[in-house]
């Protein structure tokens, strides 16, 4: 398996991964893209999936990404893996940076005026979940549900964030699409010659080996037949 760990992490351990990883981020891009241009398959597959999970990545689909970056990726006939590894193109350091800028960017097509402070999505958060922790009780209760924070939430975070991401992931997407290529191409051809040397080497071992057991069967069959290039030959 290629993400599975000798050493299962613990809970506490997994958390932290997912806010900073053990090695760094640069670490981990670095793993990611080794793990890219290693990938078994026409450097144009790899670079369709690498833009179809890039796109699922920049987009608000939490706990659905992986489903949505393989739909993307059967879609555009791109390698699956490639979409799946590309999904990590975000994370905890950067999404919120990200977040604000598809939301001011989705407020503005949208014609919202709203003020994208802290405090504000703080509170569409908190008004969220207490909606869902309320209706979720109101189950098992004579209480009625409410929607007020969840519409809210959904017109002006959700929908907002969804409309102004589009645009940037598909112009960081495409760049990723474009340089995917040659990279791959590149370091799949030059593990092909890797690969065509040590096999060069491989073969010209074999045929010393092959000349030298020959060299002894002829003694063994001759007597004392001195080697041509022994003490002695003129």
């Amino acid at each position: 398996m290629v993400f599975k760990r000798r050493k299962p992490l613990g809970w506490g351990a997994w958390l932290r991964e997912q806010v900073y990883p053990r090695g760094g981020f640069k670490r981990a891009i670095r793993y990611v893209t080794l793990r890219m241009r290693r990938l078994p398959d026409q450097p144009h597959r790899v670079a369709r999936g690498v833009f179809a999970g890039s796109v699922i990545g920049f987009l608000p689909l939490p706990g659905l990404q992986f489903l949505a970056a393989w739909g993307a990726a059967r879609l555009a006939r791109g390698n699956v893996l490639a979409a799946l590894l590309a999904t990590f193109n975000t994370n905890p350091v950067t999404t919120p940076f990200f977040a604000v800028l598809a939301m001011t960017l989705g407020h503005w097509i949208m014609g919202i005026e709203a003020p994208l402070t802290g405090k504000y999505i703080g509170h569409a958060f908190a008004e969220a979940g207490h909606d869902l922790w309320f209706n979720f009780l109101a189950l098992f209760g004579p209480e009625h549900t409410r929607w007020d924070g969840l519409i809210q939430f959904w017109h002006e975070i959700y929908v907002p964030y969804f409309i102004g991401a589009l645009g940037p992931a598909l112009l960081i997407s495409g760049v990723a699409y474009y340089v995917t290529i040659p990279l791959v191409e590149a370091y799949q051809k030059a593990r092909a010659a890797t690969a065509h040397e040590r096999g060069e080497r491989r073969r010209k071992m074999r045929a010393k080996l092959a000349e030298a057991a020959g060299r002894l069967k002829r003694r063994s069959d001759g007597g004392d037949e001195p080697d041509d290039d022994g003490p002695g030959s003129p």
